[in-house]
């Protein structure tokens, strides 16, 4: 890590405040070659962590932006090495002539997630939180943000250490009696930490719990409308984002592919998929239409089956329905309330059914308060939620190990066949925080980074 790298911290578009980082020893005479304090004092002499005020030069050395930069020693710095910020004005040009600047001066440019990583390498942060710092830029919702922020904080790392620690001395004693003999050593007794041992598996299985949660933290809820062509499907997703996302005619088919919209609906971020009308059709291309409209139906969280209220249910209507209860859970919307009706609640299979119009707005309050009451979760976003498959599939080993460990401790098995499965227990933690992380798991998170973080 000798080398100094340089990156641009915030967007490509323009904004009010533009930042350029630099981190490595030496970055501040780095920085010292492209910005000049207007004080006439050195970069390397400003007071640690505090704001001062200076010009940014581009590598011809004309003079391109005010600008603040703070100077960060290690190692009390985000990177855990000596750090330096150049806050300019959010021009792009500006930016980018700073960056070459930074580089003609003897930086390079960072790799994506190469602060964040340096910070984790540095033992600035751990390896779950490090992983929480993009789930916290990518945050479409605030409980996402602040399960996230808890995580960078280090709140999972905290959950997880008391179970690191209680292996840790069940295993320490083993090996302590087993290579001690002869010291006053207390017998080992697995009985002893069976108890311990318990608790730890429960503290992992509501960590492993708590991944369906955070993937609809992190990704929204799946919900896929359904039905015949002309239900009013279309017109039900332009009523719930709020805009004509979809051309709604009077001509079946309209809708031939899935078309995807992300909405709040109260708490819950909701991604919300169109569908083509379910029917047999010659049509090659509305064929294609309907196969993806069955796909969808079975990957979603919720299917909304939604029919024409003022017609009666015919066999497309039963092919729609069979659709979507493919789903983990489909409920009915009988569209077009403000029609005569000639559809009745009993001749559909769903719990509940909704009477809306989706073009009057009437009902849809009822439809979004049930998906808010049944989708919303009580769990606090505290930090004690995971948002990825890596972390869940290490909780789970983990979890598996100690249940391995448990019914070998429980049929009377050799004290060694047991902590095997307890020392693969903590190999599997020690992948979650980074204790025993392999290589390329490292590089295969660090890669989901943006340049700059």
């Amino acid at each position: 890590m000798a080398d100094i790298i340089a990156a641009i911290s915030t967007g490509k578009q323009p904004c009010a405040i533009g930042i350029l980082r630099l981190s490595g020893e030496g970055c501040a005479a780095v920085a010292e070659r492209v910005f000049t304090l207007k004080s006439g004092t050195a970069l390397a002499q400003a007071p640690d962590r505090k704001l001062v005020l200076g010009t940014l030069h581009d590598s011809r050395g004309r003079e391109i932006d005010q600008a603040l930069a703070v100077y960060a020693r290690a190692p009390h710095s985000s990177t855990g090495e000596d750090t330096v910020e150049l806050q300019c004005h959010g021009s792009p040009a500006v930016l980018a002539a700073g960056l070459e600047a930074l580089c003609h001066a003897g930086a390079r440019l960072a790799q994506p997630g190469e602060f964040t990583r340096r910070a984790f390498l540095n033992g600035q942060m751990n390896l779950t939180g490090a992983e929480a710092v993009i789930d916290l830029i990518e945050a479409q919702s605030a409980d996402m943000a602040a399960n996230a922020a808890a995580q960078v904080g280090g709140a999972l790392h905290r959950k997880l250490q008391p179970v690191w620690d209680s292996l840790t001395d069940l295993c320490s004693h083993y090996h302590a009696v087993l290579d001690y003999p002869d010291e006053d050593i207390p017998d080992f007794e697995l009985s002893d930490y069976a108890a311990a041992l318990r608790a730890n598996r429960e503290t992992l299985e509501r960590l492993r719990a708590s991944c369906e949660r955070g993937r609809l933290l992190k990704q929204g809820l799946r919900i896929v409308l359904v039905g015949k062509p002309n239900a009013g499907k279309s017109s039900l997703l332009n009523a719930l984002v709020g805009y004509e996302r979809v051309i709604v005619t009077d001509v079946p088919g309209t809708t031939r592919d899935t078309v995807e919209e992300t909405v709040r609906i109260g708490q819950i971020l909701a991604r919300i998929t169109d569908t083509a009308g379910i029917r047999r059709t010659a049509d090659r291309i509305e064929a294609l239409g309907v196969e993806r409209s069955r796909a969808a139906a079975e990957q979603a969280d919720l299917a909304i089956f939604v029919c024409d209220s003022g017609l009666p249910l015919n066999e497309e209507d039963r092919q729609a329905m069979a659709a979507a209860a493919e789903a983990k859970r489909a409920i009915a919307v009988m569209n077009k309330s403000d029609l005569p009706q000639r559809v009745f609640r009993v001749a559909l299979p769903f719990d509940p059914i909704f009477s809306v119009s989706a073009t009057r707005g009437d009902g849809l309050d009822k439809l979004c308060r049930w998906i808010e009451e049944n989708y919303a979760s009580d769990l606090p976003c505290d930090g004690s939620i995971l948002t990825n498959t890596r972390q869940a599939e290490a909780v789970g080993r983990a979890a598996d190990a100690i249940g391995r460990g448990l019914e070998a401790l429980e049929r009377g098995i050799t004290p060694d066949a047991v902590l095997t499965e307890l020392e693969a227990a903590m190999a599997a933690l020690g992948e979650l925080t980074g204790r025993t992380v392999r290589e390329d798991i490292t590089n295969r998170i660090f890669a989901r980074f943006c340049v700059g973080k």
